[in-house]
């Protein structure tokens, strides 16, 4: 029985708790055999091996195994000497444990001989109980030394790629201090021998088939952060160019040959009737192309408000994300991240409102392009159109100044566009007609609001931003009081430009609602030749004296211009008589007409004579009757100047102000007043260059006070309404008021101005709001 057991112990030295092997022949296996099958011990036998490999495994094997993955090796100096580190560790922990896996599957191959020899049928499946057991011992950071493993021998591939494809870089090499791949001094390169270590334990964890269990994981990971890095590396902050294609060919030519090296035991060519790993190495490129179109479109996104910002130059990035997102569903991300980065970089109160109008503009020619529907465009820019709505009272201005501005601006040239856009819409239109059978429905998030109306996300750019208040009028009425401003503070008219804006804004917003400002610019003319014709001849002529100044008026229709502010002022009695003579001399003229003035408007030319200085100057009528009070009086009350020029005391002080700052009136003590000669201290040196200075102050009521005029005729209706009713929701007090508009003022207001109406009287405490619907204040 002891020469039995020695020679048990030869074929499966396990028994003796060893891993040692001798050389082990075929007769020594029969020689056991025959004394198994005589001492009828040959199953008790097989199981006591099997029982002990198992035992053995789960003591020892994987104990040791899996104990090297628990080492901290933080305390290396730096990140590179760690992973080398940890590269060496894994490398030998995954050899000692095949060396032993090794010992086990011969000594399986023999028992499995000698069942067969016995006839018997031998079911033991080891590698399933050696995988079953490796993974039930598996530590909760094991993945560290298997990453760094595989994060070396990437760098090291790619290190070698470049060196194949560019024999510049091996010609400077030597020329490098440390290699790009180990990272070690070029002149103690160890790539080769890294490469031929990676080679070994991939085939090592193939043969044992625990490349995907302890290594697939992993690779994932490591590849996913690869991916990651080279398009942060590549292509971020760069918009002008494609980055796509080149990230795409990167994926196939670099990673996926890496990772066919790892399960093709080293080899880049695939064998095609090798279908295992072909499915292997294809589920992972569509998993990686996945996670790369992902990773680069949110790089796109994440930087898309600079991308708005640059385009048209950033096309192509935008290009590059429309073919990510045929593939993956980022929209509710990208509504996300883009509304963020425009309430934060754009909607806030250091950014001038025509910035943020530039903003939108650029907004929407970059969503257009990425999106011809619309539908994103619409969603996106509705916080930038509340806030410019409800936060910008200057927003109708600076839109109308920039359409009809002299520079070159984005609204500026779509406005010259008009002809072509509309052209477009009609061909666009047909098209529709013609191709209804390629009809789609808009997706889902297209129906959350009515506001995105197919119609509505086809309108051009200037359209969208008139969609701002869903009113033309606010628009028109505020091009109508800048037409005013320039028209009064011009002082060479060309017709020319005006008309050519007017034309264009016809196209836009119709020809009724700019009528008005037809008949300004033929005022103009026409008041041209009426000045003519009173200056020559009729009573104003005959009746002039050779120390009248000269005058020159623009007779408007006052039914057809802007409101002017209603502020008064009286001029000196000379300049009323003259203006008398005037009107008049126009009175003769026309018949049935009269004129009446507006003191505030105009220019005057001045000349000021003090200290033997002359000066020349173009100012306001205000100023220009301040400084002839103080030509009879040189020491004025601030009281007793505002009665007599009919002023109120804050707006004269104000005015008075313009004349300090020339230095021809100071303030002697408080309130009082004197014009600056050579007998006194002057408050500053008197400017004698002629120049022309002008108030900068509107003398046009703006386009919203015009509004708020316009919808407090409507005040007493809704006061009827309520009084009669008792209580009303907005919804039905606007569809109540827009008939008495249709059959009354004639002009239409949305639903949204109606509510700031109303919102504004609750705050003056004459509407209560309360439970969704309006009452008047209980007495």
């Amino acid at each position: 029985m002891d020469d039995i057991w020695e020679r048990l112990k030869e074929l499966f030295p396990i028994l003796s708790n060893s891993w040692d092997e001798s050389e082990v022949t075929k007769d020594n296996i029969d020689l056991v055999y025959k004394d198994l099958v005589s001492s009828r011990i040959l199953e008790e036998m097989s199981d006591l091996v099997l029982i002990e490999i198992e035992n053995k495994l789960e003591t020892q094997v994987v104990p040791e195994f899996w104990k090297p993955f628990d080492t901290n090796l933080d305390a290396q100096s730096d990140d590179q000497a760690r992973e080398r580190c940890e590269f060496q560790l894994f490398r030998t922990t995954v050899l000692r444990l095949y060396k032993k896996y090794q010992i086990i599957c011969r000594m399986i191959e023999r028992l499995k001989y000698l069942y067969e020899k016995s006839g018997a049928s031998f079911r033991y499946s080891f590698d399933e109980i050696f995988k079953s057991i490796l993974v039930s011992q598996l530590p909760s950071n094991f993945t560290r030394l298997v990453y760094s493993f595989y994060h070396i021998s990437f760098r090291v591939f790619i290190n070698t790629k470049a060196d194949e494809d560019d024999d510049e870089d091996m010609d400077q090499l030597g020329d490098r201090d440390d290699c790009d791949g180990c990272e070690m001094p070029t002149s103690r390169c160890q790539c080769q021998e890294l490469v031929n270590a990676f080679g070994e334990i991939n085939l090592c964890l193939t043969r044992m088939d625990l490349l995907n269990r302890i290594a697939g994981y992993t690779l994932t990971n490591l590849i996913q952060d690869e991916i990651f890095e080279h398009i942060q590396k590549t292509c971020r902050g760069i918009f002008d160019t494609q980055h796509l294609k080149n990230i795409e060919k990167w994926l196939d030519t670099i990673v996926l040959e890496w990772l066919t090296r790892i399960f093709n035991n080293g080899s880049a060519k695939l064998d095609p009737a090798n279908t295992q790993i072909r499915e292997s190495i294809s589920c992972f490129q569509m998993k990686l192309q996945y996670f790369l179109y992902e990773k680069y479109a949110k790089t796109i996104i994440d930087q898309f408000f600079n991308i708005i910002i640059e385009f048209p130059d950033s096309q192509p990035a935008i290009d590059d994300l429309k073919l990510c997102m045929e593939r993956l569903d980022l929209r509710a991300h990208l509504v996300e991240v883009l509304k963020n980065s425009l309430e934060t970089r754009l909607l806030h109160q250091g950014v001038e409102t025509s910035d943020i109008i530039t903003g939108y503009v650029a907004t929407i020619k970059t969503m257009r392009h990425l999106e011809k529907s619309g539908i994103l465009l619409q969603t996106v820019t509705e916080p930038v159109k509340e806030y410019l709505r409800k936060c910008r009272q200057d927003t109708v201005r600076c839109v109308v100044t920039s359409l009809i501005e002299e520079t070159p601006s984005d609204l500026s040239e779509e406005l010259a566009r008009s002809e072509a856009i509309k052209a477009e819409e009609n061909e666009r239109n047909q098209d529709e007609m013609n191709n209804w059978q390629d009809w789609t429905p808009d997706p889902v998030d297209a129906l959350d609001s009515d506001k995105n109306s197919a119609q509505s996300r086809r309108s051009d750019i200037i359209s969208m931003i008139v969609d701002i208040y869903g009113s033309k009028e606010l628009f028109v009425n505020e091009y109508r009081n800048l037409l005013a401003e320039r028209l009064l503070t011009q002082l060479d008219f060309n017709p020319e430009k005006e008309i050519r804006n007017l034309e264009l804004l016809k196209l836009r917003f119709g020809e009724i609602l700019l009528h008005s400002c037809e008949v300004m610019l033929k005022d103009i003319s026409d008041s041209k030749r009426i000045n003519s014709h009173i200056l020559e001849c009729g009573t104003f002529t005959s009746e002039a004296t050779p120390n009248d100044p000269a005058v020159s008026a623009l007779i408007v229709s006052s039914q057809f211009w802007p409101m002017f502010k209603k502020e008064s002022m009286e001029f000196p009695e000379e300049i009323n008589k003259m203006f008398e003579r005037y009107k008049k001399s126009y009175e003769e003229y026309k018949g049935n007409r009269t004129l009446c003035w507006t003191p505030l408007n105009g220019k005057v030319n001045i000349e000021i004579e003090i200290n033997d200085k002359k000066l020349d100057m173009t100012v306001t009528p205000a100023q220009a009757t301040i400084i002839m009070h103080f030509q009879n009086q040189k020491e004025w009350q601030l009281d007793q100047l505002s009665t007599v020029i009919n002023m109120p005391t804050s707006t004269l002080r104000r005015r008075i102000g313009f004349w300090q700052l020339q230095g021809l009136i100071r303030e002697a003590k408080e309130n009082t007043f004197v014009l600056c000669d050579e007998n006194h201290d002057q408050a500053g040196e008197i400017q004698t260059e002629a120049n022309v200075v002008l108030d900068e102050e509107e003398t046009m009521v703006s386009a919203n006070d015009q509004r708020e005029e316009e919808l407090q005729v409507f005040w007493s209706y809704i006061l009827g309404m309520l009084t009669n009713l008792d209580s009303m929701s907005l919804e039905r007090i606007h569809q109540m008021l827009k008939m008495f508009a249709s059959q009354g003022p004639g002009f239409e207001f949305s639903q949204e101005e109606l509510k700031n109406f109303l919102q504004r009287k609750v705050r003056e405490h004459k509407l209560i709001y309360a439970y969704g619907v309006y009452q008047l204040p209980k007495n």
